[in-house]
């Protein structure tokens, strides 16, 4: 399927629809040609009478000669452009089938299109090549050097040196605090300017929000609730094979947006930092009326149909349900997965509302789904890091029971909330945060899975930030344009004592500094990491870009469509936090790291963990205290950690430490920095400690 450059100046075209009845290619070597103005045109059929004369099963293919190699001056670069655009105009049956939905008069992207030409700048509708608004094509870089990756090969890091930074790819750079050249803000190239940071923030792996080719301005083509604002997170993409346009620098194209994400890659690479893609096969950007590619070329393959006045099966919450395990699409799904990893060299995916993908056309569940069967199973795949979102909006919630081949990891997403519930103070939850900081067992054990299946997170892009979930206790979605109807109800949120940061005084802002500490040691200290190393190993934390200054959305929980302070990276904020919480929250990340019995290839041991506690069943208590043992862990020594929901200090009796041995502290996030986050850990504590309201203790033997 797609182009496939043969000879000194030719090209094969193949496209697959089961319904087509004729097949137009229109192919544009020129940068000034129009859409109905093509170069080169080649048929598939004759339209009358209907006589397929390039067809194969329902393959349509054709080869076409005399594309020249460079297609004339680019006009923002200066150079020869080598791009050759081309498109589909096809026909169907007359009278239709119910589900078909025909559009002759629109030039469709091909489904396994390399690049997307069109708009060039992010939100700008005029910024277009060749000036024609409206128009996107399908596009080929005949020209291309062989991208020079230097000998940088991927860190094949294993999953217990990974700490996932999930960024927002244009949010990351595009305000000016970032100090990187305008042309460059909001594109791979700012994000590659900025990998000395990620390492400096104990960031092991990036998970970037969709790069796909999606149409940030989806939400103008029609009056509506949301055509104010711009799709910045990118869940609605238009071409499965092709980096987003709009991320090149300075507007330089689809060809540029290739070679910058490869250069972006190389150098997160080259600082030991591996990538991962958020993707989105559940739905694509087309809407239930927009024709780019897939519902003009054949929609019932593409999307799960029903019979009614909606056509469109929903288990996405977006409508248009990728119809992922009908086998053509199975095929796309895994082409696409392998060109990102062959062409790319990125580290893994997670998959966006995963749960979707395993259903069959009708939206039954299914319990082997052939696509997450195959892409397991893909030995292309087989060095990738997989992680499943393992719910969809139809109901079908599969944290613990996702179908996993020893392969997928899983969003934990009751992790999270026994975080969130247990930091603020709920009562009642001690078993349930025992188990998730130690690999929830109690999902997993079950279903002949291991710690490391496990996700863990506490905030994503879509929700809180870590900040607004200790200043808000409702959210505040009004800018979005739906009366504050969209975005979750179920935040888990505390505001202590004070709605937002206006006006909030002294003392309550220091608890909020301190609760977000705690969590975060939360985060870093639970099981969810392999010892021995195996390529199928999954668990690892995740972290959301900003939360290492404490970034506030001021109580929106859903900013999907902000392309402003709300979303972007405040680079000064992060210089005020640089020497207190920015020093404890790297800290952690890289202590992680280091410290072997931070995450195990097991659930614990009777003799791996000593539980300080003799009372689970108490509904009141809100303290719990622990000590990880070291067994040959290589000398890094014992463990022990407290966590005190309470209003009021914990005179807690430390055990003894082993024997040669004393406590050391490394953090208590009740103190001022620097001696909240000891590393190398600061001695002289006896055999009690005082653990502070609001506060979280490790103790390191040494």
């Amino acid at each position: 399927m797609g182009p496939t450059p043969c000879g000194v100046d030719g090209v094969n075209f193949a496209l697959y629809s089961s319904r087509a009845k004729t097949v137009d290619l229109l192919v544009y070597f020129d940068p000034t040609s129009t859409s109905k103005h093509p170069s080169l045109r080649g048929a598939f059929s004759r339209w009358f009478p209907y006589d397929p004369i390039n067809k194969t099963g329902d393959a349509w293919h054709v080869r076409l000669d005399g594309i020249p190699r460079g297609g004339g001056v680019d006009p923002v670069t200066g150079a020869v452009a080598p791009l050759v655009r081309y498109g589909y105009v096809i026909t169907g049956p007359d009278p239709p089938h119910k589900y078909d939905r025909w559009h002759p008069d629109v030039l469709l992207c091909d489904p396994y299109a390399p690049l997307i030409e069109g708009r060039r700048v992010f939100g700008d509708d005029n910024a277009r090549q060749n000036g024609e608004k409206g128009v996107s094509t399908s596009a080929i870089d005949f020209d291309a050097p062989a991208f020079d990756w230097e000998g940088v090969t991927p860190p094949g890091r294993r999953p217990e040196d990974l700490v996932i930074y999930e960024l927002t790819p244009r949010a990351f750079t595009r305000d000016a605090s970032s100090g990187v050249e305008e042309s460059k803000r909001g594109s791979f190239l700012g994000i590659a300017e900025k990998a000395k940071h990620l390492v400096d923030a104990g960031v092991t792996a990036v998970e970037l929000l969709p790069v796909f080719h999606f149409d940030e301005m989806e939400f103008q083509r029609a009056k509506n609730p949301r055509d104010h604002m711009l799709n910045v997170w990118g869940y609605s993409t238009m071409a499965f094979f092709a980096p987003m346009t709009t991320y090149a620098s300075a507007g330089a194209g689809p060809a540029a947006a290739s070679r910058e994400f490869k250069h972006m890659v190389k150098t997160l690479h080259q600082h030991g930092i591996e990538v991962l893609l958020d993707v989105v096969y559940n739905h694509t950007g087309e809407g239930s009326s927009y024709p780019f590619s897939f519902r003009g070329i054949d929609n019932s393959t593409y999307y799960m149909m029903e019979d009614s006045k909606h056509p469109y099966k929903n288990y996405t919450g977006c409508g248009n349900t990728f119809n992922c395990n009908h086998p053509v699409v199975q095929n796309l799904v895994l082409d696409s997965l392998r060109h990102w990893v062959n062409e790319y060299h990125v580290d893994g995916f997670r998959f966006d509302l995963t749960s979707c993908m395993c259903r069959d056309q009708n939206g039954t569940p299914m319990v082997s789904p052939p696509v997450i069967r195959a892409i397991a199973k893909d030995p292309t795949l087989a060095r990738c890091k997989l992680f499943a979102e393992p719910w969809d909006c139809g109901g079908l919630y599969q944290v613990g029971s996702f179908p996993n081949w020893d392969r997928w990891g899983e969003w934990n997403g009751k992790y999270r909330d026994a975080i969130r519930r247990f930091a603020k103070g709920d009562g009642g939850l001690k078993k349930e945060f025992a188990q998730r900081i130690s690999g929830s067992s109690d999902m997993y054990r079950v279903n002949d899975r291991k710690p490391y299946h496990s996700l863990n997170f506490i905030t994503a892009h879509d929700g809180f930030t870590l900040r607004d979930l200790v200043s808000y206790n409702s959210k505040r979605n009004h800018a979005n344009g739906e009366n504050g109807r969209d975005g979750a109800n179920d935040n888990e949120s505390w505001n202590h004592g004070h709605e937002g940061d206006d006006g909030a005084s002294d003392a309550v802002r220091a608890t909020r500094w301190r609760q977000m500490k705690n969590m975060h040691m939360m985060l870093m200290c639970s099981q969810a990491r392999s010892i021995h190393w195996s390529p199928y190993d999954r668990g690892t934390p995740m972290v959301l870009m900003g939360d290492e200054y404490g970034h506030t959305r001021g109580g929106n929980n859903n900013t999907y469509g902000h392309d402003n302070h709300l979303n972007n990276f405040d680079w000064n904020a992060l210089e005020r936090t640089r020497g207190e919480y920015f020093r404890f929250w790297s800290g952690m990340a890289k202590f992680r790291v280091e410290h072997p019995l931070l995450g195990r290839a097991d659930f614990l041991r009777d003799d791996d963990v000593t539980w300080h506690e003799d009372n689970w069943d108490n509904e009141e208590s809100r303290f719990i205290a622990f000590t990880l043992h070291d067994r040959g862990s290589g000398g890094k020594g014992d463990l022990y950690i407290a966590f005190n929901s309470h209003e009021f200090f914990v005179d807690a009796a430390l055990p003894p430490p082993p024997g040669g041995t004393s406590w050391c502290r490394i953090a208590d996030t009740n103190l001022p920095s620097p001696e909240d986050f000891t590393p190398e850990g600061k001695a002289g504590v006896g055999a009690r400690y005082n653990v502070a309201p609001r506060g979280a203790l490790m103790l390191m033997a040494k």
